[in-house]
C-alpha cells in the first residue's frame, strides 16, 4: 500500500470527501437484515473535515493507511472504537469523546495535534510508533480557539489533560515534537512509553500533574528533551525511569507531592537536576549518576533504599551541595532509613554530616562554637573523640611535670607528688583528688596548668552538649 504521503498523485478513483464517510457513520443507509453496519477505509484520500463532534456512532470508526486532508472531530461523540492505523491526518480533536473499545493510532502521522482532553477510552490507546506534532497558533485560530498565551497550547503535541484509560495508555517508540500533557489522567491500565522520543517546545516534555495510574515506563530508551514533570502523581505501581535519556536544562525529574509505591531513577543519560520534594516512596531505586546536577529531597521519605551506593555517596545525596541550601529533613530521612536496616554507625555519621551542614548557615559565634563541638566530640556523635583528646592531655601533662614538678604549699604533713594524679586532677573540672591546693606550678608550667584546668572545662561542656543535642535528636 502507497504512504498517505504520496495520496496527491493517487487520483480521483482513492479520493473520498469527508462528508460522505461521516454520513455512512452515522447511518445514512440503513444495514440490510441480519448484517452489522460499519464502514472500513483503507489506502483512500480523505479532503475535507470530518466532524462527527457529539454524535452517537454505533459502529467503529475504522480507516487504514488514509491521508486525512483536514481536521478530524470527535469533541463529545460516542462510538465503540476508533481505529486510525497508519493514517496521516491534520490532527484528531477528541476531547470528551467516549470509546467504549481502543482509540488506536499506531503507526500513524498527526500533523497538528492530538486532543484528547476529558476523552473516557473503555479499552486501550494506542500510539505505538506514532509521530504527533504539536499545532501552529494560527492553526489554533484559524479554528476558533481563543489563544491568550502563545505557547500554551501549541507547546503540546499530545493535549490530554483529565484522559481516562482503563486500558493502558500505550506510546512505545512514539515521536512527538512537543510535549505530551496529562495533567489529571486517570490511567487504569498504565502508561507505557517505552523507546519514545518527546521534544518539548517549552520547559516541559511531559506534563502529568496530578496523574493517576498504574504502572508508568518512562524507560528503555525513552528520550525526554525538556522537564518530565509529575507533581502530585499517584502510582500504584513502579515509575521506571530504567535506560531512559533525560535532558531537561535545569530540571530534569520533578516528582514532587507525590504517592510511588516504587520509583527506578536508572537512565542511561541525564542532564538537570532532579527535585523528589514532599514525595512519599515505598522503594527507591536509583544510582549516584542520576543526579549530575544536585537532588531536591526536602520532605521527601521512602521505606527502602535500593541502588550500589556507598555511605559517602548517600551522604552527599542529601548535601546542601546537591540542593543548594541546607535542610536538615533529607539527613534525618536518611538516618532513620539507616537505623533501620541497622547501620547505627552509618546513621550517626549521617547525623554528623547534618550538623556541619548547619554550621555554615550560623553566626561566627554559632560556627565557632560550632567547630569547637565537631572538634573535641564530634557533636556528641563521636564521644571517644572527648576520650582521646583527655589522654593527650594526659601525657602531656605527666611528662611536663614530671620533668618540672611543682612546689608543695606548706601543709602539715608531707605529700608525694604523683604526675599523672596531678594532671588528672586539673583537668577533671571539680578537684577529686585534692591536688591543685597541694602544689604549686612553676615558672612556664604554670601555663600549662591553668590550660589543663580550661581544657577539662571545655571537654565537660562539649561533651554535655553534644550528649543533649544526641538524646534531644535535634532538627535544626
Amino acid at each position: 500500500m502507497d504512504a498517505p504521503h504520496t495520496s496527491d498523485r493517487w487520483g480521483r478513483a482513492r479520493t473520498v470527501r469527508a462528508p460522505v464517510i461521516a454520513a455512512l457513520l452515522l447511518g445514512a443507509l440503513p444495514a440490510e437484515p441480519g448484517a452489522v453496519p460499519g464502514v472500513r477505509l483503507v489506502g483512500a484520500r480523505v479532503v475535507g473535515r470530518l466532524d462527527l463532534g457529539d454524535s452517537a456512532l454505533s459502529q467503529t470508526v475504522e480507516l487504514e493507511q488514509c491521508d486525512l486532508t483536514d481536521v478530524v472531530t470527535l469533541d463529545g461523540a460516542t462510538t465503540k472504537g476508533v481505529h486510525l492505523r497508519g493514517c496521516r491526518l491534520r490532527r484528531l480533536q477528541a476531547g470528551r469523546v467516549r470509546v467504549d473499545g481502543d482509540l488506536a493510532l499506531s503507526d500513524t502521522t498527526v500533523l497538528e495535534g492530538l486532543d484528547l482532553a476529558d476523552a473516557q477510552i473503555g479499552g486501550q490507546v494506542r500510539l505505538n510508533r506514532a509521530h504527533v506534532a504539536p499545532p501552529t497558533r494560527a492553526a489554533l485560530v484559524a479554528d476558533g480557539y481563543h489563544v491568550t498565551f502563545p505557547g500554551e497550547r501549541s507547546d503540546w503535541a499530545v493535549w490530554a489533560g483529565g484522559v481516562s484509560v482503563q486500558g493502558g495508555f500505550f506510546g512505545r517508540d512514539l515521536r512527538c515534537d512537543g510535549g505530551i500533557r496529562m495533567i489529571g489522567a486517570t490511567l487504569a491500565g498504565g502508561l507505557h512509553l517505552q523507546g519514545a522520543q518527546v521534544t518539548a517546545r517549552g520547559e516541559y516534555a511531559m506534563d502529568a500533574g496530578h496523574l493517576t495510574s498504574g504502572l508508568v515506563e518512562l524507560s528503555r530508551g525513552f528520550t525526554a528533551r525538556g522537564t518530565v514533570r509529575l507533581r502530585s502523581a499517584r502510582i500504584d505501581g513502579v515509575l521506571s525511569f530504567d535506560r531512559a535519556r533525560l535532558s531537561g536544562g535545569r530540571a530534569a525529574v520533578q516528582v514532587t507531592h507525590a504517592d510511588v509505591t516504587e520509583l527506578i531513577l536508572t537512565p542511561e543519560s541525564i542532564e538537570g537536576a532532579v527535585s523528589l520534594g514532599y514525595s512519599r516512596f515505598g522503594v527507591l531505586l536509583d544510582h549516584p549518576a542520576a543526579y549530575p546536577d544536585g537532588a531536591w529531597l526536602n520532605g521527601a521519605t521512602y521505606e527502602q533504599l535500593r541502588g550500589q551506593w556507598t555511605p559517602a555517596e548517600r551522604r552527599r545525596w542529601v548535601s546542601p551541595a546537591a540542593s543548594g541550601d541546607y535542610r536538615p529533613q533529607p539527613y534525618e530521612q536518611l538516618a532513620t532509613w539507616y537505623r533501620t536496616v541497622g547501620n547505627d554507625p552509618a546513621a550517626r555519621t549521617v547525623l554528623l554530616a547534618k550538623q556541619r551542614a548547619r554550621r555554615a548557615t550560623l553566626n561566627p559565634a554559632g560556627r565557632l562554637w560550632g567547630l569547637l563541638l565537631d572538634v573535641v566530640v564530634g557533636y556528641g556523635y563521636r564521644p571517644w573523640l572527648a576520650a582521646l583528646w583527655a589522654a593527650v592531655l594526659l601525657v602531656v601533662g605527666t611528662v611536663v611535670f614530671n620533668a618540672v614538678p611543682p612546689d608543695q604549699i606548706p601543709q602539715d604533713e608531707q605529700r608525694t607528688f604523683v604526675p599523672f594524679i596531678y594532671t588528672l586532677d586539673l583537668l577533671v573540672p571539680v578537684s577529686v583528688f585534692e591536688e591543685r591546693g597541694a602544689w604549686q606550678p612553676v615558672g612556664w608550667t604554670r601555663w600549662l596548668a591553668w590550660s589543663t584546668i580550661a581544657a577539662g572545662w571545655i571537654l565537660a561542656t562539649a561533651l554535655i552538649a553534644g550528649a543533649t543535642r544526641v538524646l534531644r535528636g535535634t532538627s535544626s
